[in-house]
């Protein structure tokens, strides 16, 4: 066999560069960490804000409010409820009277609407046992939850004072104060569990301590560093939160296969008998040609989220793709300084058992094994493998999406089971449709008389309900009109209709008839059906862009159609059965008994768009480093059959390494409460 020539491709000078030139490339790269990281902190990173986050009518009512400066109050509802007395009965309206003046009390309430006064008949059940008490918090909403405790205190002492009602509160700020430490300690628990969880893998796959903290330590200090920077990029593109939990699970992904794909390799080369600079100029010319390829790859992926539409996709986009270019940039550079330094001292801490399972030649006895009988039967292979990746795409056809609501959250905590009775009481009621209106002057007698023509017309329909509220802004330029929606809330057909009938026809026959005002409806069920709607248009232009781009840049990396269409189709039929999957266990509810959860009966809105780039990207690194290999082989002169089962046995165990690591940390957020969170987690494992 031909040995390999001495490489000259841009990873094998990086190598070369960063092995002569160990301490600069070692020190500077924990000096650009430490600057990045400490000058991003003092920066800050600029939040994205709820308008630009929607699309749509949604989007545009949202901007309405920004522009006036409307506050959203955070409000609250106390539910009173008996299962025999009516509000009519002395004792219901006695319970009632308490919880309006123990609130009020606290000195933390404004506009605190007592079901029994005039005009609030609304906030009285049909079936005349539940009665809401509504008020406002005092302050800023955003702050709400750190003041909510006086007021969830004194509704306490209404419930022990009247022990044969049901005195619940519910609202913004005592739902996030309940959500902030529930969601909060799962995501704590999940990042502190990713990292020795990881690292476990790591000892296994390396069979010795020093190799496998090296990996991680690289991809912990790439995110570092993406995460200074994402604090000068969100100076242009606004972030979420999201962003930041999705770059560390995609940094720690990618960071760890990159380092994992070189150190690997230069393990095998030094194994094989090469000295400590050709094992490393091998690994640099070929493991690191993979790794750029990769990376590459991965980053267009993220990148076709910029088409997606929504703020928290472009966040996400540019959070992954600083990411994976630090994972890059640190696995081409200081890896191999590294190595060049320690040398064979990288195996300290070695593990015997594990390199038991491993040939002198790289090549897995396990998966040595299995190749060994499928490269016998090939068609029947690829028909069976195939088969079963077509079949588990087939359920994906059926999938429905919807922005999550409360049957997202943990359905055991107190305040979620609050707000399921006060729906089911007050359909609507607690997630109602928003209609913002601008005007020069909303109290105006024709702006006025047409938001009461609103209110009349919205109840005439029955798809809408009591209790109606309007809401104006200091400078009287801008009404907000929450309406109750039949149903059950975002996802629901009932609830869409009802919105699609005030978006249609009750708004245009009322407000929108008046010159110079301007109408637009939001609210969760409005953000959901606007989110779903631009999905549908925009996901298209994001596959297209992906698969386009995704193709180029396999097309000149091996210079063959075939291993580029190869590679696509089979990545889209991984993506696809991903899909399937995530329908029959979250849609369907196949997996409820398994995973703790409920089926809300859709996948979130915004996670099929987000998976097809993360997994088509993040897949597409096993491929590009499998075909590496086995055209690195054939170029050697290997027959190609040779070429096919060398390359894959002697990738497969540092790919199902690789993988592994993936499934592990992706897995742990199938742990967490909130539904969608396992959506996130499951798909990729």
């Amino acid at each position: 066999m031909t040995p390999l020539k001495r490489s000259n491709n841009i990873a094998a000078r990086m190598g070369r560069w960063s092995a002569r030139h160990w301490k600069t490339a070692t020190f500077g790269w924990l000096a650009f960490v430490a600057v990045a990281f400490l000058l991003g902190s003092q920066i800050g990173t600029v939040q994205l804000t709820e308008a630009e986050d929607l699309t749509g009518q949604s989007a545009k009512a949202e901007q309405i409010l920004k522009s006036a400066g409307f506050e959203q109050p955070a409000t609250e509802y106390v539910l009173v409820q008996s299962s025999s007395l009516r509000v009519g009965d002395q004792a219901f309206e006695t319970t009632v009277n308490d919880v309006v003046a123990r609130v009020n009390e606290t000195g933390l309430v404004e506009n605190l609407r007592s079901p029994y006064a005039d005009g609030n008949a609304g906030q009285i059940s049909k079936d005349g046992r539940s009665a809401l008490v509504q008020f406002d918090v005092k302050g800023e909403s955003e702050d709400a939850a750190d003041r909510v405790e006086p007021l969830l205190d004194a509704v306490a002492a209404v419930r022990e004072a009247h022990p044969g009602f049901i005195v619940e509160e519910y609202g913004f700020a005592s739902s996030m104060k309940a959500l902030d430490y529930t969601v909060g300690k799962d995501f704590q628990r999940a990042e502190i569990l990713s990292i020795p969880l990881t690292l476990g893998i790591l000892i296994v796959a390396f069979g010795a301590l020093l190799a496998a903290f090296l990996p991680l330590v690289l991809a912990l200090t790439a995110f570092a560093a993406a995460l200074g920077l994402l604090a000068f990029a969100s100076q242009a593109f606004h972030v979420n939160d999201a962003a930041n939990s999705v770059m560390l699970l995609i940094g720690l992904a990618v960071g760890v296969d990159y380092s994992l794909f070189y150190l690997k390799r230069e393990r095998e080369e030094r194994a094989a008998g090469k000295s400590k600079e050709a094992a490393l100029e091998a690994a640099a010319a070929t493991s690191g040609r993979a790794v750029l390829i990769s990376g590459l790859t991965v980053m267009v992926a993220m990148a076709g989220m910029f088409f997606a539409g929504g703020g928290t996709f472009t966040g996400i986009a540019v959070a992954t793709i600083l990411v994976v270019a630090m994972a890059v940039v640190g696995s081409l550079t200081v890896l191999p300084a590294l190595l060049s330094k320690l040398g064979d001292k990288v195996e300290l801490g070695h593990i015997p058992l594990v390199s038991r399972l491993r040939r002198e030649d790289g090549e897995g006895r396990i998966w040595g094994a299995i190749l060994d009988r499928v490269l016998r039967r090939p068609l029947v292979s690829a028909l069976a493998s195939g088969g079963l990746l077509v079949a588990l795409t087939v359920p994906a056809f059926g999938i429905h999406t919807s922005i999550p609501g409360a049957d997202d959250l943990p359905q055991n905590l107190p305040v979620i089971q609050t707000y399921s009775r006060i729906q089911e009481a007050f359909p609507g009621g607690p997630a109602p449709a928003q209609v913002v209106v601008r005007a020069d002057d909303v109290t105006s007698p024709a702006v006025a008389g047409a938001i009461r023509d609103l209110h009349d017309e919205a109840l005439a329909t029955r798809q809408m309900r009591e209790p109606i509220q309007v809401d104006v802004n200091p400078a009287g330029t801008v009404a907000v009109v929450s309406i109750p929606l039949a149903g059950e809330g975002t996802g629901d057909a009932v609830s869409e209709r009802a919105l699609e009938t005030l978006r249609t026809d009750v708004l245009p026959a009322t407000v929108g008839e008046l010159d110079g005002v301007e109408a637009a409806v939001t609210g969760e069920i409005a953000a959901s059906k606007d989110f779903n709607d631009t999905m549908k248009s925009r996901a298209p232009i994001v596959f297209a862009f992906v698969l386009a781009l995704a193709f180029g840049l396999l097309l000149i990396a091996f210079r063959s159609i075939v291993i580029a269409v190869k590679a696509i189709v089979l990545n889209l039929l991984s993506v696809g059965a991903a899909y399937g999957l995530l329908v029959l266990l979250f849609q369907k509810g196949w997996g409820e008994s398994i995973l703790g959860f409920e089926s809300t009966g859709a996948i979130v809105s915004w996670l099929p768009l987000f998976l097809f780039v993360v997994l088509f990207g993040l897949s597409m690194d096993y491929h590009v480093f499998i075909l590496s290999r086995i055209r690195e082989a054939f170029d050697r002169g290997l027959p190609t059959e040779d070429a096919i089962a060398h390359g894959i046995k002697t990738t497969a165990g540092v790919v199902t390494a690789a993988a592994i690591v993936m499934v592990a940390v992706f897995s742990i957020f199938g742990t967490l409460s909130q539904v969608s969170m396992k959506e996130v987690g499951l798909p990729p494992s």
